[in-house]
């Protein structure tokens, strides 16, 4: 184990429901699932298949014999053929029927399309809840004004609850875009060589109404509506498919790096603080340090899945006429890792977001830094309407203004004196410049669209994802 090369996405970061879906069992058996189906079309159809030679092949559907399958490959250089001759071993009765008139590409498509069906259902389950652990982290901090942030300059306060409502909403815009991928992902079924279904033809001597109920019956005996199967195909599925859905991927990547980014920004200004456990150790040297590694992790692990979304892209510009094989060996990269390593982000987030830690005293000593100048605005109408001159007090603000934001920056002083340079101006004496001070008097709405969000927005999901939103998170490392 310790002397060969062993993936981090298995090792580190993949949960062990996401393995499994990629892992060589499910494969392997779902081949064997698919050359049930088909045989049992074919005799519903007319074709002269025992129910012996079915029950033979229910028999070995999960019972796979990978040293003889490896030998097999190793001498007929054919993947699917090595486990043709490896089922027919155990199965030596239904040997003849295994695989009749199909393609490579009848087991590895359709495998392909049950795994990414339910690869995309699990990574829709962990978006809702991640998306859930931070509606209630919103609700909790909907009205605690912070410091908003433009150009990552000081701008118009907000509240630590609106602020996630836009990092949840970046990841339910993704979560609508695996859900479109799942509700209109199609089942290749049995086309044949080039997808002209002629092999099958021929077995129906010419009758193109049982080949056409072959295809649908293949497709609802692998659970997916015949409806929802690609009408045409080459030899295989459309590879256009794998980039739309590894794009659905990148999509909900780089919203956790964006998030994530935005909480590594926060921790620094010692606001809002990913969980650090008791014994964790931030840094070797400095061992006062606590570092935000789960969202260090999380970014570097989602700039991974982004950088494949142009993978698909190519292999599917690349692919002559009906089908080339230079998209197989890129494929059992790419799109099996997307999947883990999404996975693993998507854990590492519900983790983060469940256990914010939130400093309300710095957030507001940070805020109220740089109230004054939000407040300028209000102090300017307030004077306008004691009497003064509008064009007037917005100059006297400016000057004094820019004044105190040069004393806080080159001399370091820790307290921003626009208030009492204020106070010595006759035009604003009228003015109570304490009563303008009140951080919540600049959030707007904010509160009110926290709550708009969680029953517009997040109780929907919710109520589609109930039963997967109380599973544990176990962070592998």
């Amino acid at each position: 184990m310790h002397s060969g090369y062993q993936s981090p996405l298995e090792s580190r970061y993949a949960s062990k429901a996401m393995q499994q879906i990629w892992s060589a069992q499910r494969k392997f058996s779902t081949w064997r699932r698919l050359w049930l189906a088909l045989a049992e079309a074919q005799q519903e159809l007319g074709l002269p298949i025992t129910i012996e030679q079915l029950n033979e092949l229910r028999d070995h559907l999960d019972d796979i014999d990978y040293t003889a399958a490896a030998e097999h490959e190793r001498r007929l250089r054919h993947d699917v053929m090595a486990h043709i001759h490896t089922l027919g071993e155990k199965a030596p009765n239904a040997r003849p029927i295994i695989h009749l008139g199909a393609t490579s590409q009848f087991v590895n498509c359709n495998t392909e399309l049950l795994q990414i069906r339910d690869a995309l259902a699990l990574i829709a389950h962990k978006l809702a809840r991640v998306i859930h652990a931070l509606g209630l982290f919103a609700i909790e901090f909907r009205d605690i004004p912070t410091l908003g942030f433009t150009h990552y300059q000081p701008a118009q306060p907000t509240t630590v609850g609106k602020r996630a409502t836009l990092w949840a909403y970046d990841l339910v815009l993704a979560l609508e875009d695996i859900e479109h991928r799942l509700d209109t992902l199609r089942f290749r079924g049995a086309k044949g060589a080039t997808g002209t279904q002629a092999s099958f033809l021929n077995l129906f001597d010419g009758d193109e109404t049982k080949v056409e109920k072959l295809d649908a019956l293949v497709t609802e005996k692998m659970d997916w509506p015949a409806a929802m199967r690609f009408v045409v195909t080459g030899q295989t599925y459309p590879r256009l498919v794998d980039a739309q859905v590894l794009n659905a991927l990148a999509v909900t990547a780089a919203a956790v790096h964006k998030s994530c980014n935005d909480i590594r920004l926060l921790a620094n200004r010692k606001e809002v603080e990913e969980p650090f456990e008791k014994e964790q150790i931030g840094s070797s040297a400095m061992a006062y340090k606590r570092n935000p590694m789960r969202c260090e992790r999380a970014t570097g692990m989602a700039r991974f899945v982004m950088s494949l979304a142009q993978n698909p892209l190519n292999t599917a510009a690349a692919q002559w006429f009906e089908r080339t094989l230079d998209d197989s060996a890129n494929r059992r990269l790419a799109i099996p890792e997307a999947f883990l390593a999404l996975d693993g982000v998507l854990d590492i987030m519900h983790n983060v977001c469940s256990g914010l830690v939130v400093y309300e005293k710095t957030i507001r000593a940070n805020l109220m830094a740089e109230l004054p100048f939000m407040a300028s605005e209000n102090i300017m109408m307030a004077a306008v309407a004691a009497g003064a001159d509008r064009q007037e007090a917005h100059e006297v603000i400016r000057t004094h203004s820019q004044a105190a934001a040069e004393r806080v920056k080159r001399e370091g002083a820790t307290d921003n004196d626009l208030l009492q340079r204020l106070q010595g101006e006759p035009m604003f004496h009228s003015v109570d410049l304490n009563a303008v001070m009140d951080p919540a008097a600049y959030v707007g709405r904010a509160p009110e669209q926290v709550d708009q969000f969680m029953a517009v927005v997040v109780e929907p999901i919710r109520n589609r994802y109930r039963e997967h939103l109380v599973a544990d998170t176990v962070l592998r490392v």
